[in-house]
Order: structure tokens, then sequence, then C-alpha cells
């Protein structure tokens, strides 16, 4: 091959590939749209997500949200897809503008509501349940989900940054701008500019003392 020709060929592959990923998004919001999730404007979806919405609950994707799916995209990868279930009626699951999540899996059967601009690592699982009772008066096996209280639900500010890999457990609320290191299980509430990691999660800083 022509070595003039290579960097014209590469360039043409990722225009190509820049025009599949701009048509599988669209794509994709019009799918999630109808199926009840209300979108804002300029979501771009990459990969394919998994997403459930269980009948009288809802869905919200604000504005210039990016969904990233695909290991290719991602300088981490991904090992799953990013998944979004809401699991009971009256369940909220609400994503602000400008946050971005890759292979992030949010699972709500009361409520879990994002703020603006954060940042999910690869990997990040956000629910609000236990998924299965820890007594349960029947076999395990089968138990239903357990009945959410208003508690359960989980808030995450403004700013908030969720290194690869986290947990985020039912009941917590983390803090405008707070960071959260990568393998962390987060079981309790986290201040408003925190550094926390570990397991379960514990303060190991101030987001100001670092700059």
């Amino acid at each position: 091959m022509n070595v003039r020709a290579q960097p014209i060929l590469g360039l043409a592959g990722k225009a190509i590939r820049k025009g599949t990923l701009l048509a599988t998004s669209t794509w994709w919001c019009y799918r999630l749209k109808r199926i009840g999730v209300e979108l804002g404007s300029n979501v771009t979806i990459i990969g394919r997500p998994i997403v459930s919405v269980y009948p009288g609950s809802t869905v919200t994707i604000g504005s210039n949200v990016v969904l990233c799916s695909d290991s290719r995209s991602t300088a981490l990868g991904v090992s799953k897809p990013v998944t979004i279930r809401t699991l009971a009626k009256g369940a909220t699951i609400s994503i602000g503008n400008d946050v971005g999540m890759s292979g992030t899996v949010i699972c709500a059967a009361k409520a879990v509501r994002i703020g603006t601009a954060c940042l999910f690592g690869a990997d990040v699982t956000v629910a609000d349940t236990n998924f299965h009772p820890i007594a349960p008066s029947m076999g395990r096996r089968y138990a239903p989900i357990p009945k959410s209280e208003e508690t359960d639900a989980i808030e995450i500010g403004n700013d908030v940054f969720l290194g690869a890999g986290s947990h985020i457990l039912k009941g917590v609320a983390i803090g405008d701008g707070s960071v959260v290191g990568a393998k962390s299980l987060v079981t309790r509430s986290v201040p408003e500019g925190s550094i926390v990691a570990g397991n379960p999660a514990a303060i190991i800083g101030s987001v100001g003392d670092t700059r």
C-alpha cells in the first residue's frame, strides 16, 4: 500500500466510525424515549445499554449526558454495559445535566437522584435496595425485593466523582464536589467536598486540601 494513502485511509476510518456512533446513539435515544425515558438534549449513547422502566416509575436523563457501554470508547474499558433499571411502581431515577457514565449500573426500588456535572468511572454500581431480604419469612431464593422506605433513597450531589468499581449502597447521600476512591464500598453519607476510600469507605481527605 502507498504510504501516503495510509493517513487518508485512517481519517476515512475515523470518519466512518464517528458516523456509525452518531447513528447508533440517535437510534438508542429514540428507543429510550419509546419505553418512557425522559431525555434532555444532546444525549450521547455509545454501545448497547440496558434500560428498563417499571410500570408507574420514572427515569429522567438530563442534557449533555454520555452513557458509554463500549470499551473501545473509554480508557479503562468496561466489563458490562450501562444498566439503568427501576424495580418498583413509584421508583425514580434522575440523572442531571453534563453527567458521564461508563459501564455504570443504577437500580432504584425507591429513588436514585444524581446532580449535574458528575463523573462515574468504569463499572460503578449505585443501588438503593438489598435486592434480597436479610431475614426472609419464606425461602430466600423466592423472596421478593424488600419493601423500600424513603430513607433508602440515594442522593448524589453536583460535581461528584465516583472512582472505577465503586459501590454506593442504599440511604447514602454524597455531598457536592466529593470524590469516591476506586473500588470503594460507600455505606454512609459523605459530606460535601470530601475524599473517601476503602471498604467500608471512610474520609481520607478533603478536595480543598489538594488544590
